[in-house]
């Protein structure tokens, strides 16, 4: 699998995550892509309660412990490569969470305005 080139939503270079938990679609910490990660894991979020729950309801336990897949479960405060939709998708639903625009891949562009990023940026 090859890489996107490493560029965030800001035009430099994509700064890391989260390495605890150890996040992106290839588990090295940034919001790289490439053209396998379907799902666009591109968006470094800073979760909260809110956006934990509303994950689980729609579908994906992002807070639920599964040792049997190295994931400790995530908790309010943890940053994570987000898939860009289910961000565009909080934010509809209002209760997206922060991003840190200096780690989110410019390829979330594809489907997430960058005003819509700014106004959640810390």
């Amino acid at each position: 699998m090859e890489k996107d080139p490493s560029v965030n939503v800001l035009g430099g270079a994509l700064d890391p995550c989260s390495t605890a938990p150890l996040t992106g679609f290839f588990r090295d910490g940034h919001c790289n892509t490439c053209v396998q990660d379907q799902g666009s894991h591109t968006v470094c979020a800073v979760m909260t309660a809110e956006f934990l729950a509303f994950s689980k309801y729609v579908g994906n336990d992002l807070s639920t412990p599964r040792p049997e897949m190295h994931f400790a479960g995530l908790a309010p405060g943890d940053r994570w490569c987000l898939c860009a939709l289910r961000f565009m998708q909080a934010h509809d639903e209002g209760c997206a969470p922060d991003v840190r625009l200096e780690s989110t891949h410019i390829r979330a562009l594809d489907v997430v305005p960058l005003a819509v990023l700014r106004d959640h940026a810390v």
